[in-house]
């Protein structure tokens, strides 16, 4: 690095990511005293600053655990209750660190308020956690830029209610399905590992000829037994190799494309991300945040790559100054009734609140159509498993049956 003019030794190099007046992203290293000193310096030169990272923390460093959501939000809760009070945001912090149970997360409060009082503004002290949502960290930016951080951390916890409630009515939707999965998956594992090789001694002892179905169950069992201990491992390692390929970018990405392709739960699927980046985007714009910085926090705040790919390709025709509604539309990603919606928002002025409509709005069909597909399939894997175990009954009885009948 070369030295210049007035260079002290105390400096530190930090990667700084912002946007100018257009919207365009771009990221720059340069040198200051601390973070807080190099936003400032670009906010006054007119830079949309999304953050500011010192580079020794981007090449280094272990990754820090997540916070569980409800956690999060009971901490938020308190956080907004103390400084509507008016109690200084330090003293906040200070005052939740010391009373948090989880060790992890009291650990990463007190190093916010330690970044704080060394001048960091507590959005950049929250993203270098590393560990909290980015509409989190991108709310606060928001509130310090508009002067009215507890408005927007209201909506922060508006948001995040509605969409934990959503998740947990899902996942209570698919617990009963994932049982009776898991309870025909035991059964028949138990039936071809403990009961057929019972039959099979029987069978040996008996010595008659046995039908083909009968061999080919009593043939699985035996494999069953010898192999068992082989095939357990190998499935944990494929499980294991899989998680690791789907945490990948490729792999992301093509298990995306499989989920929407799906043809029981794709579309299901579609509008359930639909949903969360139009109630993101919503909160975000609510918050004074430009439109371009927020279609892009919430392109990165979705768990689905198409849809998220489809929003950074919108946001060039943003930029470009053409509508939303329509630039979404040219991705061909966004269902039909969305972009009409967003079209509305946009000639009314509402956008902020017609994204939420159209968040409520996906939300309940998701709900509806899980509700439909989980009243079909549960009758469905009853009825598999019935079917196996009547198939598995019928091989192992069937020469006994034979047997009487030659006996009379």
């Amino acid at each position: 690095m070369v030295l210049v003019s007035g260079y002290r030794p105390a400096m530190t190099e930090f990667t700084v990511r912002l946007a100018d007046d257009r919207g365009r992203i771009q990221e720059q290293t340069h040198a200051a005293a601390t973070a807080e000193e190099l936003r400032a310096r670009f906010t006054q030169a007119g830079f949309l600053v999304y953050s500011v990272k010192a580079r020794s923390a981007l090449t280094g460093g272990s990754k820090k655990k997540k916070i569980k959501l409800d956690i999060f939000l009971v901490f938020n809760q308190q956080f907004l209750t103390l400084i509507r009070a008016g109690l200084p945001i330090l003293s906040s912090l200070d005052l939740l660190a010391k009373r948090q149970k989880d060790d992890n997360f009291r650990g990463q409060l007190e190093d916010v308020a330690a970044r704080i009082k060394t001048g960091e503004s507590i959005s950049s002290a929250f993203e270098a956690q590393g560990s909290f949502p980015l509409v989190y960290t991108t709310t606060l930016l928001a509130g310090e830029r508009s002067g009215n951080l507890e408005e927007v951390l209201q909506r922060f916890l508006d948001f995040q209610r509605v969409s934990l409630s959503f998740r947990k009515k899902l996942k209570a939707s698919l617990i009963y399905p994932a049982f009776l999965v898991v309870m025909v998956i035991a059964l028949f594992i138990f039936l071809i590992t403990f009961v057929v090789p019972r039959f099979a001694q029987l069978y040996d002892q008996l010595g008659t000829k046995l039908p083909g179905l009968t061999l080919f169950m009593l043939s699985l069992g035996q494999d069953a037994q010898h192999y068992g201990l082989y095939i357990a491992p190998t499935v944990a390692l494929i499980i294991y190799l899989v998680v690791r390929w789907a945490k990948t970018e490729s792999g992301a990405t093509t298990i995306d494309k499989i989920r929407v392709a799906s043809p029981i739960f794709g579309k299901v699927w579609l509008k359930y991300q639909v949903g969360l980046f139009a109630r993101t985007l919503s909160t975000l714009l609510t918050g004074g945040l430009p439109l371009v910085p927020s279609l892009e926090t919430a392109a990165r705040s979705i768990d689905s790559r198409q849809i998220a790919k489809a929003v950074y390709t919108s946001v060039e025709t943003v930029r470009e100054g053409k509508g939303l509604s329509s630039s979404l539309q040219k991705t061909g990603v966004f269902p039909e009734l969305a972009i009409e919606m967003i079209e509305v928002g946009e000639s009314t002025g509402a956008l902020p609140q017609m994204l939420n409509s159209v968040a409520e709005f996906f939300e309940e069909d998701v709900q509806t159509s899980l509700a439909a597909i989980m009243s079909m399939i549960e009758p469905v894997i009853l009825i598999v498993m019935g079917v196996v175990v009547v198939i598995i009954m019928i091989a192992l009885y069937e020469p006994i049956f034979s047997l009487n009948g030659t006996g009379g």
